[in-house]
């Protein structure tokens, strides 16, 4: 009887990870908007540039970069809805919906740890690579080594991008 009562009482502690699901999905919630916000800014600082004739000197390079910086937040956001849908799927129960989607609609349907380990880790690589990008653009070269550095180190994350893009298809 002990035994049956540790059991049922065990196994209801799993309803715990209703906290990580709830914060995960506040934390997204909070990087959309901000990410949206940059956006927003980003526009804005655009316009009054293109407005009052004023032409900064990385003005490009600035407007990419904000850009490419709200991508980034956004795509951390996707990194915890991810981790959301799947701990509640994993733990809790399977979300209803998701079992009418399409196989193109089922991104947030997760049935194993390993799963969710997957999606989750893609998405944080393609956040490595996003920001990757984003210093790339502030960084100054002064020779060709360093633009030779600059090539190798495009040409590993291609390559790191097509083997992540192999692994799991048939």
């Amino acid at each position: 009887m002990i035994e049956k009562l540790f059991e049922k009482a065990m196994w209801q502690t799993r309803f715990l990870v209703i906290l990580a699901v709830i914060f995960g999905l506040i934390g997204a919630l909070v990087l959309f908007v901000v990410a949206s916000m940059d956006i927003f800014g980003v526009a804005k600082y655009a316009f009054t540039t293109i407005i009052t004739s004023a032409h900064p000197a990385n003005f490009h390079e600035d407007l990419v970069s904000g850009i490419i910086g709200a991508v980034d937040l956004y795509l951390i956001a996707v990194v915890m809805l991810i981790f959301a849908f799947g701990i509640y799927e994993l733990f809790i129960s399977p979300i209803d919906h998701s079992k009418e989607a399409t196989d193109d609609q089922k991104i947030l349907s997760i049935t194993s740890l390993d799963q969710l380990k997957d999606k989750i880790a893609k998405v944080i690589i393609m956040v490595l690579v996003v920001n990757f990008f984003q210093r790339v653009l502030h960084t100054e070269y002064n020779g060709a080594l360093e633009m030779l550095y600059f090539a190798l180190a495009v040409t590993a994350l291609a390559i790191g991008l097509f083997f992540l893009g192999k692994v799991g298809k048939k």
